[in-house]
């Protein structure tokens, strides 16, 4: 069996009726810079060849209500507590703490953009 053809990027894009609220969220408060900025759609460098995009809903369209709760962009990062501090400091609410979460290993907090994503900031912790 051949191989399957090469992934060179990865972008996930979320929707908000607000992209104003959103591009301030993630360059101000998570410090991501603008990568391609296509209008209605700004795609932002998270790290490596990971990218989020950020595109304005169409007035019309109304998604549904738990859209929110089906997707969670994770960020792994050995600083759990300290972006905690950081955001917390900016005075972003947190939905729950960084905790231990013994069931998958690893010590994790989330918390929620303008458009009300779920955002999962997370280390994986080593077996002892």
């Amino acid at each position: 069996m051949s191989p399957h053809p090469q992934i060179e990027q990865q972008i996930t894009f979320f929707y908000t009726h607000n992209l104003n609220a959103s591009i301030k969220f993630y360059e101000e408060m998570l410090g991501f810079e603008l990568w391609l900025d296509q209008g209605t759609c700004l795609i932002y460098t998270v790290s490596g060849s990971g990218y989020l995009g950020l595109c304005q809903a169409s007035e019309i369209s109304t998604p549904p209500a738990d859209k929110q709760s089906s997707v969670i962009f994770t960020l792994v990062t050995q600083q759990v507590d300290e972006w905690f501090e950081y955001l917390k400091e900016r005075g972003i609410k947190f939905e729950k703490p960084p905790t231990l979460n013994e069931k998958y290993n690893i010590y994790h907090c989330f918390l929620r953009d303008p458009s009300g994503y779920l955002i999962e900031i997370q280390r994986f912790e080593t077996k002892h």
